[in-house]
């Protein structure tokens, strides 16, 4: 009988086992499906804090009505992005144009492509030592973004704003630098910086050629405090881009996100909250 009853508790215990076993099963399936399901709904973004990042905040709540979460990562660099992308930390990024996406591509063998064309900033020269244009001394330094489509922008600036004069040839879609300078009556010191130091550099230099979503971090609105901007022309060749991945364009994330980041609701934070620095082009 004692052997039978051992028996009997030792099956019950084998059963019990089971079952919590098979409840656990369960619940780890669920709980797999619903983490299956919120990366699904989730659209990951790298950007710039400014204005990039801001304006897929204001995206938000359109996407949430279309049933997607938006994760905002922020960089603060011109190059991280582009390798997070790359490495499928994310699902697009936010922050360049095409010809530097193109150049990225170019250099590292990449496949990224612009999914969704948003935005204009123009460049502007800004005031450092110097106030004006017409104050500029012989030998007065000026400083440059050193990343080849952006000094390509710098230079033409310069040079319509009558500093400099560049070979013939050079145009916006070039990779430009002040080796291709053929004129500088005074003797200007262009000096090459990295974008994101910009900025900080105006205190020590006569003036700075500032990309717009830094000069809008340093709170300066190219439209407001720049000595000149660029031709206006060149708005569809600096388009500011959605990039995603080779193939992923088509996808239902990136199709939802055009879709939100081209309303109407966007659109007007951009006119109101800007005025004029960020221009979108949709």
């Amino acid at each position: 009988m004692k052997k039978k009853i051992a028996a009997l508790l030792a099956g019950a215990l084998c059963l019990t086992a089971l079952a919590a076993c098979g409840g656990n099963s369960q619940d780890q399936d669920a709980d797999n499906g619903g983490a299956s399901d919120d990366a699904a709904k989730t659209i990951t973004v790298g950007a710039s804090p400014t204005p990039h990042a801001e304006i897929l905040k204001a995206a938000k709540d359109v996407l949430a009505e279309a049933g997607y979460t938006l994760e905002v990562v922020e960089f603060t660099d011109y190059v991280t992005p582009n390798t997070a992308l790359v490495e499928g930390e994310l699902d697009a990024n936010y922050f360049q144009h095409i010809p530097y996406l193109n150049n990225f591509n170019k250099e590292n063998n990449g496949d990224l492509v612009p999914a969704i064309e948003m935005h204009y900033e123009p460049f502007g020269i800004y005031p450092g030592k110097t106030a004006t244009l017409d104050e500029v001394a012989d030998g007065a330094t000026i400083a440059v973004p050193n990343d080849g489509s952006n000094e390509t922008r710098a230079l033409l600036l310069l040079q319509d704003a009558g500093l400099i004069k560049l070979k013939d040839g050079i145009d916006p879609t070039s990779d430009a630098t002040k080796l291709d300078i053929v004129e500088n009556p005074k003797n200007l010191d262009i000096q090459e910086i990295a974008a994101e130091q910009l900025p900080r550099s105006l205190q020590d230099v006569d003036l700075a050629v500032i990309n717009g979503n830094y000069a809008l971090q340093a709170d300066l609105n190219a439209k407001e405090d720049s000595l000149i901007t660029e031709n206006p022309e060149y708005a569809q060749v600096y388009v500011n881009v959605i990039a995603c991945r080779s193939g992923d364009e088509d996808s239902e994330k990136i199709q939802a996100l055009a879709e939100a980041l081209q309303s109407d609701t966007v659109k007007q934070f951009i006119e109101e909250t800007y005025k004029g620095a960020v221009v979108a082009t949709y």
